[in-house]
């Protein structure tokens, strides 16, 4: 059954804005929001649980209706007018479609590594944004997971969904505190590279051949003093400009991506 939303007042709608944009209610409600036809399919694929979807048939095509229907016969669904869709939606290019989805939250327990794992921490990762940039280059590398360590944003935040173009769906993302990732690290005999602007030894000379995670800590502060005396290697970025820092999610991109063709970019 097909419910027709047209009022700008109706409760859901109401409810959708308030799960956007407070992380209380998102984790009181245990559910998030998925903006634009990609997002929604690759949560889908993924084996998201899709409470309920939104939809515009002003802005999605028919066959893209019914697939959607297809795809979520577990679901509660809404159409809704063009207005409603707009108060809704955060992106100017209207997709037509929206939907709240169950979250799904990892411990390291859960990761299904490879036999040669190539991981990303991520250390206090503060900015939803930077959080989908990051998804995106482990995604690009095909990375076995991303690991947050005692994160000060909530993953499922609608900015780090939409700035991961769904990679949030296809990355293995598991949440630990710093000391459990560390026995972990050590248990599973993976080499940790700590990336720090003190550090005397350049990516480029390093072998990152065998189980290698990479940690990388906030733009503002960088490590903290546990990964930095407890990291098996401490690495740096040759920074030849004006500043010392880079985006988080483009030094990721660059060691990982060293890390990728010393390995003939095999998985």
């Amino acid at each position: 059954m097909i419910r027709q939303i047209t009022s700008l007042q109706n409760p859901l709608i109401k409810n959708v804005l308030l799960i956007g944009e407070k992380s209380r209610e998102r984790k009181q409600q245990d559910l998030f929001i998925i903006e634009g036809l990609r997002e929604f399919n690759l949560a889908v694929s993924a084996g998201f649980l899709i409470q309920s979807v939104f939809f515009c048939p002003e802005f999605l095509p028919p066959d893209e209706v019914r697939r959607i229907l297809d795809n979520s016969v577990n679901s509660r669904f809404f159409e809704v007018s063009a207005q409603v869709y707009n108060r809704m939606a955060y992106r100017n290019d209207a997709e037509g479609v929206i939907a709240l989805a169950r979250p799904k939250y990892y411990g390291l327990s859960d990761l299904n590594l490879s036999a040669n794992p190539l991981i990303l921490i991520l250390e206090a990762v503060e900015k939803p944004g930077n959080l989908g940039a990051v998804l995106r280059t482990a995604d690009a590398a095909n990375l076995d997971a991303v690991i947050i360590c005692d994160p000060h944003t909530d993953v499922y935040n609608p900015n780090a969904v939409r700035s991961s173009i769904g990679c949030i769906f296809t990355v293995p993302i598991a949440a630990s505190s710093t000391q459990e990732t560390l026995d972990w690290l050590g248990s599973k005999k993976i080499t940790s590279y700590a990336t720090s602007l003190s550090a005397v030894q350049f990516y480029h000379n390093c072998d990152f051949r065998g189980p290698t995670a990479f940690i990388m800590g906030t733009e503002s502060t960088g490590l903290s003093e546990q990964w930095l005396k407890k990291a098996a290697h401490a690495i740096k970025i040759p920074m030849n400009g004006k500043i010392d820092s880079m985006n988080v999610s483009v030094s990721a991109a660059i060691v990982v991506f060293e890390a990728r063709r010393q390995r003939d970019f095999r998985t």
